[in-house]
């Protein structure tokens, strides 16, 4: 379990296709944008930003020069705007942007925006990014097939992300999960074996600890723990099966030791069989859209042969599935994945 899997270290970004460009305009991801990524890479300098422990985020508070900094401040505002609402200027003068942040690490290098209203002082994220077509693909999938709606924007090259709140799992495994009750315990373990099943079905890749983030919620008498997704860049690129599944990143070592303590093997299973089963039934309520969708990722190169080539027969292996055997993209491989779970959902419930 605690394998350490090689990524690509440089996943290349691949160009939104027509066919996909049409589909986000169809669903209402497209819009026209009064900034770009590229306007932000501009900036003049930057300071390295630390967290409360003084340790380094690997985030870099950038500045721009007076005149350009004023202009970039109320494209952003605008952007905001947009992003949230329905464009309305009215907001922009309750609005300030407090700081603009960059990230290096990793392939999508991002930048951070902090907005602020000055009212209140209440504060969010969003984030601009260089549009990638299997981030693009990611967030779609995210948005129909799991529990959570996401909210995005492209324009051209650039992509508009809304922040995901929640304790990022590397600093809850480390300073909050030895604190939980054994209850909690046991609910987290169960919430990691649901996304772990997810994220292999839909083919998410890269579910390190850093990568996804852990989403409290008070209910009555206790708390609810749930587990989401943040990062979309590795949507079926790479070709070890096991990328796709968190159990085998030793980052999560502790969370699949919690699920070994707390969870016996019938209730794994029963809880692998709830999540596809879940998963079914909202592929079945989005019938039209991700049809839509696959058929663009069918036809788009979002990976390399080499991986296709593993992936498609790290699936056979696992399923036993020939239609994997036959499939010569990224997009036809997750096209069987999903409509092997669809098929197995409904030949179930035929007998019920």
């Amino acid at each position: 379990m605690k394998e350490d899997l090689r990524i690509s270290k440089k996943k290349p970004s691949y160009q939104i296709s027509e066919k996909l460009d049409g589909y986000l305009s169809h669903y209402n991801r497209t819009i026209n944008l009064p900034i770009f990524y590229s306007d932000l890479l501009r900036f003049q300098g930057s300071v390295v930003v630390y967290d409360k422990n003084d340790k380094d985020t690997l985030w870099v508070r950038v500045y721009y020069n007076e005149f350009e900094r004023e202009e970039i401040d109320l494209s952003l505002k605008q952007v905001y705007s947009i992003l949230i609402s329905d464009g309305n200027e009215y907001i922009l003068k309750y609005l300030n942007i407090d700081a603009i942040d960059f990230c290096t690490f990793g392939n999508s290098k991002p930048f951070r925006i902090k907005v602020r209203n000055i009212l209140n002082d209440n504060y969010t994220y969003f984030y601009v990014k260089k549009a990638d077509a299997s981030r693009v693909y990611g967030l779609e999938l995210e948005h129909m097939l799991s529990p959570y709606n996401l909210n995005f924007l492209v324009s051209k090259d650039t992509l508009i992300e809304e922040h995901i709140a929640g304790i990022p799992g590397d600093e809850f495994i480390k300073n909050m999960l030895p604190n939980c009750s054994s209850s909690e315990k046991s609910q987290i373990a169960k919430e990691f074996i649901k996304f772990n099943e997810r994220c292999m079905i839909r083919l998410l890749g890269d579910m390190r600890s850093y990568n996804y983030v852990i989403v409290p919620t008070h209910d009555f008498d206790h708390v609810v723990y749930k587990i989401r997704a943040i990062d979309f860049d590795q949507q079926c690129y790479e070709g070890n099966l096991k990328i796709y599944r968190p159990q085998f990143f030793k980052e999560n070592y502790k969370m699949v030791e919690m699920v070994r303590e707390k969870i016996q093997r019938a209730s794994v299973d029963q809880y692998k069989i709830e999540e596809r089963s879940i998963m079914a039934k909202r592929m079945l309520s989005f019938s039209n859209r991700i049809s839509r969708l696959l058929d663009c990722m069918e036809n788009d190169k979002i990976s390399i042969d080499k991986h296709i080539e593993q992936l498609r027969q790290d699936i056979y292996n696992y399923t036993l599935d020939i239609n994997f055997k036959n499939s010569n993209s990224m997009g036809l491989i997750v096209k069987h994945a999903l409509n092997y779970v669809k098929r197995n959902y409904e030949n179930v419930n035929t007998f019920h």
